[in-house]
């Protein structure tokens, strides 16, 4: 499964073959219990996604609730989203590391560690990763790094950058 058309987590449970669900439903239940309150559980773009509700964080850059966790059973294997380790290069050493002391291949991208088992992953860590990361905290680093996106742009993104155009226009 790739690309899941579920709606509900139930949904995208019921569509997995039994062994699949199995290990997503571990995932699942690993997350739910790391997760701190004001998350919500949805599907989005196919997988199970932990998220910043649109009721608490509506301005996003395309009007999904802002990811922290997801969930996916790719055709392979299956990827566990840590948007937190994409966002604070520490998290991701500490990620790394983690994998290095527990003896285990780190299979991570920019935001997914990809795993064929549960028992692949150092979940001690990643449950601190999880735990360690508020909703308050995930809303400052994306603001964060909307702003270093639009400087790098050079399409502004915060008043320094305004006052400086500002001023060089005046010179």
């Amino acid at each position: 499964m790739v690309m899941s058309a579920a709606t509900t987590a139930e949904e995208y449970l019921a569509e997995l073959p039994e062994d699949r669900r199995a290990v997503v439903m571990a995932l699942r239940g690993f997350v739910r219990k790391h997760l701190p309150k004001g998350f919500r559980e949805t599907v989005s773009f196919g997988m199970l996604a932990y998220g910043v509700p649109l009721e608490r964080y509506p301005d996003t850059d395309n009007g999904q609730p802002l990811c922290n966790v997801a969930i996916a059973a790719q055709k392979n294997y299956f990827s566990l989203y840590l948007m937190g380790v994409y966002q604070d290069p520490a998290q991701a050493a500490a990620l790394r590391d983690a994998f290095k002391a527990d003896g285990k291949k780190a299979d991570i991208g920019k935001s997914c560690v990809r795993l064929k088992a549960v028992d692949d992953l150092p979940l001690d860590a990643i449950g601190q990763l999880i735990a360690g990361t508020s909703v308050d905290d995930f809303i400052a680093r994306y603001e964060a790094s909307r702003v270093r996106k639009k400087l790098a742009s050079g399409s502004g993104g915060s008043r320094l950058a305004e006052s400086r155009s500002a001023f060089d226009s005046a010179q």
